[in-house]
């Protein structure tokens, strides 16, 4: 039975409430602010820095600005960890026992994100909400709710002795443990599957419960998914994923740029029928999502919960959501339902339109390559991998890239560690493109690149199948999965040097 015409009653006055946004940005974010220092004056937090006296003040977001401090997670980690050993009204109003356990790709250690139930409530399942809202304006002819979900997600494993009732882990699998009995009824694999935490246990056991199920669609980290749908292709002797799931007409995918990874999925799946939503779901909050097939941009969440700083990679002071500029990239902050105050998150995004606010995310702000001047920055990147693939008719199953610094007689260049599903007919055009597109897409690229004076061409090593699995199981088993992803830039050798000195071993073992 199909109970999409009903879904999507439902969900139509969600998908609604956003078309009256325009117009009323600084409306919408003010009341966000005040709700949250208000529900928090009473905390730790809030006594420290006034937030009632905030409150009276005549302009509340100025006078915020001026008494908070802009802090980063190792800022706020003896905070997080007293809410992990049980202490109450410390970030955020009473105990909180959830907390999505980041793999730390900026700051190196993990994060312990506070995942409190107003922010469950009030952002990440109306978040989760707001998507399929708007995928059924989008889609009047879909059919989603004929049949089961997939959900790929992670799991509860962590390094941390934990007292009775609190559970570390990835965001995901808070998500699915807290999910609603009824949305529980709809989805595959079974809860007992989906939270399992050895990967190489997980994987077979969730590809055969998924080749067994109807599908419409599919919920997770394009990197990750794709192993799994090539699992179950494998099980049921097929070529394409739609020969197992024929209803399947949807993939909402967040956690990393989809671009390098869209060919291989239209490859696998019926295109009369698969649309790809974009969702900027993190750890610390659930804040943007697609709501236009045609457009890559995802409209910011006004009104979940959340206060949105932007702060100018230029320089300058954080400025509020109603302020930002189009066509400018911003380190994003938030103030949020989870105790975070003025967090830095770590993601830059650029502004494609103001009114609603209209985002895509640039990168990571210590995922980049300026070792030479050349500012590369993550979107750069996915672009030119996008358009060299295109090209050559190669796709990738993971790379990384950072700079090799000069010596004997070798000019600086990146290097490009890619593991490959399909290599480039040329790899030397393959390089080309690339090198050709970062130029377009990065004037400071390109000013460096100019007569090779200062940075030769980029160098695309080859890596050995599963390297990168491998070493996101040697850095901590628990952070294969889920929202787990490599760092896509470095600005140092550390990592190429670590995986290298890998596929060199791997590469005299398989001799």
């Amino acid at each position: 039975m199909d109970f999409t015409p009903i879904a999507r009653l439902i969900f139509s006055s969600r998908a609604k409430r956003t078309d009256k946004w325009n117009g009323h940005v600084e409306e919408i974010q003010r009341k966000q602010l005040q709700w949250l220092l208000n529900r928090a004056a009473d905390t730790e937090i809030g006594r420290k820095y006034g937030f009632r006296e905030i409150l009276n003040a005549p302009d509340i977001v100025a006078a915020y600005q001026s008494t908070v401090p802009t802090v980063s997670y190792d800022d706020i980690r003896p905070y997080a960890m007293r809410m992990v050993n049980g202490e109450r009204d410390v970030l955020w109003p009473g105990v909180c026992k959830r907390f999505a356990q980041s793999s730390g790709t900026s700051g190196g250690k993990s994060k312990y994100v506070p995942i409190t139930d107003d922010s469950l409530r009030h952002n990440h399942y109306p978040g989760t909400s707001d998507v399929v809202a708007h995928y059924l304006k989008m889609n009047p002819r879909s059919r989603i709710f004929s049949a089961k979900s997939f959900i790929l997600g992670g799991s509860f494993a962590n390094e941390l002795n934990l007292k009775k009732g609190v559970k570390v882990g990835d965001l995901s699998a808070t998500l699915i443990d807290r999910m609603p009995k009824l949305a529980d009824m709809v989805r595959v694999p079974e809860k007992r599957i989906a939270l399992m935490e050895d990967w190489c246990e997980k994987l077979p056991a969730l590809a055969m419960a998924a080749s067994k199920s109807d599908i419409t669609n599919i919920s997770g980290v394009p990197s990750w998914f794709l192993t799994v749908l090539k699992e179950v292709c494998k099980i049921k002797e097929v070529e394409k994923i739609s020969d197992v799931w024929p209803n399947l007409e949807v993939f909402f995918h967040g956690g990393i740029d989809f671009r390098p990874y869209r060919k291989e999925y239209e490859a696998l799946t019926d295109p009369n029928k698969m649309h790809f939503m974009e969702t900027y779901n993190a750890s610390e909050g659930f804040f943007a999502f697609q709501n236009d097939f045609s457009d890559h941009s995802m409209l910011l969440i006004l009104d979940g919960c959340v206060f949105y700083e932007f702060e100018p990679l230029s320089g300058g002071d954080p400025i509020p959501a109603w302020k930002v500029e189009a066509g400018k990239t911003y380190e994003m902050l938030i103030s949020s339902s989870n105790g975070l105050w003025r967090y830095r998150i770590g993601d830059t995004v650029t502004v494609d339109a103001t009114d609603p606010v209209k985002i895509t995310i640039a990168g990571r702000t210590k995922s980049f390559i300026n070792a030479f001047g050349e500012e590369v920055m993550e979107d750069n990147a996915n672009r030119a991998i996008q358009a060299a693939c295109e090209a050559t008719g190669a796709n990738i199953a993971n790379y990384t890239a950072g700079p090799f610094y000069a010596h004997d007689n070798k000019k600086g260049h990146h290097q490009w560690l890619i593991e490959w599903n399909r290599e480039p007919d040329s790899m030397g055009n393959f390089s080309a493109v690339l090198d050709k597109t970062l130029q377009e897409v990065n004037s400071d690229y390109q000013a460096k690149r100019s007569h090779t004076i200062f940075l030769d061409p980029p160098e695309i090593i080859t890596v050995q199948p599963g390297l990168f699995d491998n070493w996101l199981a040697m850095v901590g088993n628990h952070k294969l999965g889920g929202q787990k992803k490599i760092p896509r830039l470095n600005n140092t050798r550390k990592l190429l040097d670590q995986l290298l000195e890998m596929n060199a071993q791997c590469k005299m073992h398989s001799s």
